[in-house]
């Protein structure tokens, strides 16, 4: 079973495909971490002339290794780096390779990002939408932040949020909007438990109504 969890930055996918991957027993792969990886990688070279040449040789060379120190990968700035990056059409090439492999693993698996139910998984078994407004993922990242002692600037933090959707939504190469046969879940005004209860009854439904097709 393949179950693809797609949404904006901070909206509570990650946590949901990580919460459905232990649910039903499968893989996880959170794919925002693999652009975050090579972004983090280019970081010196941010602004340069050589940033997207350097970018797509950081993409063709990534490996798993390169996901480690998940603190760092996750922070403020490494998010814009990412979303820089994933408007070059050749990183999102030499990563969709990586993407596709990992989902057809035997048995299956969940993914979440960007562009899974329209691009990487259009076949899954299961996809999903997960959407909240800007001030919910602006005080969740935060609070994340904070969890490992980072000092975070809300209003800086917010605007970083905003100014990532519109790159997002002007990104040619990627697949930002809702797949049309994905269901979508709001967890603006709901906790995590909630949510994840939302999230495993639609992948329920959705996985018994191509069973009874």
């Amino acid at each position: 079973m393949i179950i693809a969890v797609d949404g904006p930055a901070a909206s509570g996918k990650g946590t949901l495909a990580a919460g459905l991957a232990r649910h039903y027993g499968l893989p996880h792969l959170d794919t925002g971490l693999l652009y975050r990886a090579v972004g983090r990688a280019v970081a010196a070279f941010d602004g340069t002339p050589e940033f997207e040449s350097r970018a797509i040789d950081a993409a063709k060379t990534l490996d798993a290794t390169h996901l480690e120190g998940i603190e760092e990968l996750t922070s403020a700035a490494v998010g814009v780096l990412a979303s820089q990056v994933a408007v070059i059409a050749d990183v999102r090439a030499a990563l969709f390779d990586f993407q596709r492999r990992f989902a057809t693993q035997p048995g299956g698996a969940v993914l979440d990002g960007r562009d899974i139910g329209t691009k990487i998984c259009p076949d899954a078994d299961a996809k999903l939408f997960i959407v909240a407004d800007s001030k919910a993922r602006m005080e969740r990242r935060a609070r994340q932040l904070e969890a490992r002692g980072q000092v975070v600037d809300r209003y800086a933090l917010y605007h970083q949020i905003e100014e990532r959707d519109a790159r997002d939504m002007a990104n040619p190469h990627g697949g930002f909007y809702q797949a049309s046969d994905a269901h979508l879940l709001d967890t603006t005004r709901l906790d995590i438990e909630a949510a994840l209860r939302a999230a495993v009854a639609l992948v329920d439904a959705a996985v018994a109504g191509k069973a009874g097709h």
